[in-house]
């Protein structure tokens, strides 16, 4: 596929190479508006709480995510916040200060609140030992109630290297009834060259063994971009993975920003896909998963349709969080750990990052929150045009003002300007009041999103990562 190629996609669409080079900028990911680099270290942890307590009186279910910041061995692409160890003992003292973080919390909750949500992300949640999780687990019910319904999503984030089939069966006597299983690429070469070296049976027997066990999704996390890949290459892994037949699949842009992430010092920049392979790779995942009956849910999502996150998206109850698309919306959304973030009542608030700093606060008996930020009328009313725009690819902006009791239009004219372009373009059409995404937009949402940021003029040095 040459610079300029355009041709037809199987999901109905011109794609245009040029066009999707021109528009792939950098910018926010929007799992949260403002975006984190607007956080600030004003807000503290009294500003957390009274926010806590505010939102008992909306009777919103709550949602936990808990941060385990453990891993092994470092993958040459990660960006996350992790601490490599081999010492499982290590963890005794951060599930004490987990512990803590709980009673603080649930303090200033009112712990009747159904908890339809849980995940936990790392990190390397299943760095735990199977007595870790147990405790991990009790002390959460514990604290806050855990739910034995069936329509409760509790997720964990599996490395296949750190994990069994003991451990699954484990995992779902604990209540956990979705898992996503870290692959990134099935290509030898690439794993060596990323160091995380991941024999495919060990994620076909996870896979096999979820299904067996009836969990309720299973999502396997591929990379495009890292060293060595090819769209070819590439698509020998799609087909390996469309035949474990994945309830979901999330398929990440790799960023390689080494200034920001030491890690990624190790990867050499001439082992790197091009930008013209990285879309070639982009479009080759699109083609194959449609094809095989996966819905694009929007950016790196991808779900079959009788997945709840393809019916939610359908219902139009889709929602963003930190951990991406959710379809469990309307909750009020806590987040434990170190660097942890909570999206409650209508301010964000984020942990310390350095595990010191956070032990070192919980240990005086305060939350651990270093920065945050409270919404503004205008956030809240932004936020929510963004939200509705990335989830059901389309935005009534009448509707968007009777909620709010203002002029939409009027309210968010700068927007509309902003977006001229991409409608020139063909990536988003308008027509009186409405505005719809098309098929090729939905690749560039971030960037269609970004003309109804206001925050994003101050953040002009931020080193977001780039859209495709």
């Amino acid at each position: 596929m040459s610079a300029h190629a355009t041709r037809e996609n199987r999901g109905g669409f011109a794609w245009d190479t040029a066009l999707l080079r021109r528009h792939d900028t950098t910018g926010p990911r929007y799992t949260s508006y403002p975006a984190t680099p607007s956080f600030h270290e004003a807000f503290t942890a009294e500003d957390f709480t009274t926010a806590l307590e505010r939102s008992n009186d909306n009777g919103r279910a709550l949602s936990l995510y808990v941060h385990v910041p453990f891993c092994r061995q470092t993958c040459f692409y990660c960006a996350c916040n992790r601490i490599i160890t081999r010492d499982t003992r290590l963890v005794e003292p951060y599930l004490s200060r987990l512990d803590r973080e709980m009673v603080l919390t649930s303090r200033h909750l009112d712990t009747s609140r159904e908890v339809q949500q849980l995940h936990w992300g790392g990190g390397t949640p299943t760095f735990l030992t199977l007595d870790q999780m147990s405790d991990l687990f009790d002390r959460l019910d514990a604290r806050f109630g855990l739910s034995g319904s069936r329509e409760r999503d509790y997720a964990i984030e599996i490395d296949p290297r750190e994990a069994d089939v003991l451990t699954l069966r484990h995992l779902q006597a604990l209540g956990f009834n979705r898992i996503s299983l870290g692959v990134q690429d099935l290509d030898l070469r690439v794993q060596r060259a990323v160091n995380r070296i991941q024999p495919r049976v060990l994620t076909e027997s996870l896979v096999d063994e979820a299904d067996r066990l009836g969990f309720r999704s299973l999502n396997l996390d591929l990379i495009y971009g890292l060293p060595l890949q090819t769209r070819d290459s590439f698509a020998e892994t799609l087909e390996q993975v469309i035949a474990m037949a994945p309830a979901r699949l999330s398929v990440f842009n790799y960023a390689h920003m080494p200034e920001r992430f030491k890690p990624q010092r190790r990867i050499p920049a001439e082992q790197l896909p091009g930008p013209e392979e990285k879309l070639a790779m982009l479009y080759t995942t699109i083609e194959m998963l449609t094809s095989a009956g996966y819905v694009h849910i929007g950016m790196d999502h991808f779900a079959r349709p009788d997945d709840t996150l393809a019916v939610a998206q359908r219902q139009g109850t889709l929602q963003r969080n930190f951990q991406g698309y959710s379809s469990h919306a309307q909750c009020d959304l806590v987040g434990l750990g170190v660097s942890a973030i909570s999206r409650v009542d209508d301010v964000y608030a984020q942990n310390h990052r350095a595990l010191a700093r956070y032990e070192e606060t919980l240990d005086t008996g305060h939350l651990a929150t270093a920065r945050g930020w409270r919404l503004t009328f205008d956030d809240r009313l932004r936020r929510h045009a963004i939200e509705r725009l990335m989830c059901d690819m389309t935005l009534d902006l009448e509707a968007l003002g009777r909620t709010y009791g203002v002029d939409a239009e009027a309210w968010l004219a700068d927007a509309l300007v902003r977006l001229e372009a991409a409608e020139r373009d063909g990536l988003v059409v308008r027509t009186g009041p409405r505005l719809l995404v098309t098929p090729i937009g939905r690749l560039l949402i971030r960037h269609i999103a970004m003309a109804f940021d206001a925050h994003l003029p101050e953040q002009q040095a931020t080193g977001y990562s780039r859209i495709l």
